[in-house]
């Protein structure tokens, strides 16, 4: 299974359109959202062409293609526009035969994981700056980053799941910057 895990929007409609040509491009099965979809937030500066209508009308487009997770800037009001489900505060799935903890970062987070086990990954975004760990247990870490508002000097970026590889890549260049074969 190919997954194309992102997090981070903001109502970036043209860091959208990027993300959504990167999973074409990756021809990925799905794309998981992990929160912080259509709002800027308070303490964000606008993104690059921020239109939340933009976004919604782009992500609804393709809400077959899609598994969201609610960030700590989306609300009800949000879900009111979206054509799919995304007000949990966290999924879990299978894939090649790894079990995957979804959720945005706010309430569950390498400093306070949920219950894992060896071998587990847990997928935030929240923190808008990527990374790979090993928990204490022996499950992984993996934090997509920010599709549209990075910090700390990273790019904009994501991370694709395949064949039990993660790889984090730019979403500028397409370039892979770090990778974990789990």
């Amino acid at each position: 299974m190919k997954l194309v895990i992102a997090s981070d929007i903001h109502g970036s409609a043209y860091w959208c359109e990027q993300l959504l040509a990167a999973v074409e491009f990756e021809n990925a099965d799905k794309l998981i959202l992990l929160g912080d979809l259509l709002y800027h937030g308070p303490r964000n500066d606008f993104p690059d062409e921020y239109s939340p209508k933009k976004v919604f009308a782009a992500l609804n487009a393709i809400k077959d293609k899609l598994l969201c997770v609610r960030g700590n800037c989306d609300s009800e009001v949000d879900q009111m526009v979206l054509e799919f489900p995304m007000m949990a505060d966290y999924a879990v799935m299978n894939a090649d035969n790894k079990t995957l903890f979804l959720t945005h970062g706010h309430l569950f987070n390498a400093d306070m994981p949920p219950l894992l086990n060896k071998g587990d990954v847990l997928f935030n975004g929240h923190f808008h700056t990527p990374c790979n760990q090993e928990l204490a247990n022996g499950a992984f870490y993996a934090n997509c980053g920010s599709v549209a508002l990075p910090k700390d000097g990273t790019p904009h970026s994501y991370i694709l799941f395949d064949n039990g590889v993660l790889y984090w890549k730019d979403l500028e260049t397409g370039g892979i910057f770090d990778c974990l074969t789990l």
